[in-house]
């Protein structure tokens, strides 16, 4: 395990983990989110996103959190291990909302309430992002090591089987 994606819906754990992971791992982690998004709230050009990114492929090792799924495939082909976040909408929502006013590692800002879109979002994403995701899994599935999580419980019992 030396480049690893953790992906899934937001709120669902994902940069919580990863962050476990890095302590645990050491592998250098990068935030997409904290990548995209500029301090105003806008974001960099896609271009610029898409290079940013391959700078980190360019490195020997890495843990790359975020979803991005006009991204995904591209991470997919050049990492070695994927984390998937498979929880139910309830859960991401909680642990969204969970979130809110809490300074974060991966957002320039601080979040003051839930955004309707992003909240939307989360609650399509099972029937918009999830299939192409487990579509993108099957395709990559035999040359790379897949751990798909469909619980907090299991994300936290896979992290304390490393120690």
């Amino acid at each position: 395990m030396k480049k690893v994606i953790v992906i899934g819906c937001p709120g669902s754990g994902k940069t919580t983990f990863a962050e476990k992971l890095n302590k645990l791992t050491g592998l250098p982690l990068y935030y997409l989110d904290a990548i995209w998004h500029k301090p105003d709230k806008t974001h960099i050009p896609r271009e610029e996103f898409d290079q940013r990114i391959s700078e980190i492929f360019a490195t020997p090792e890495w843990i790359i959190d975020g979803n991005y799924n006009r991204t995904i495939e591209m991470r997919l082909r050049e990492c070695d291990t994927v984390f998937l976040f498979d929880l139910p909408t309830e859960v991401c929502l909680q642990g969204a909302t969970e979130r809110i006013g809490k300074g974060r590692y991966d957002l320039p800002w601080l979040e003051k309430e839930l955004d309707p879109e992003f909240e939307e979002f989360i609650k399509a994403f099972p029937k918009t992002s999830l299939p192409q995701i487990y579509e993108l899994i099957e395709k990559y599935k035999k040359e790379k090591h897949i751990i798909i999580f469909k619980s907090r419980k299991e994300a936290d019992n896979y992290i304390n089987n490393m120690r």
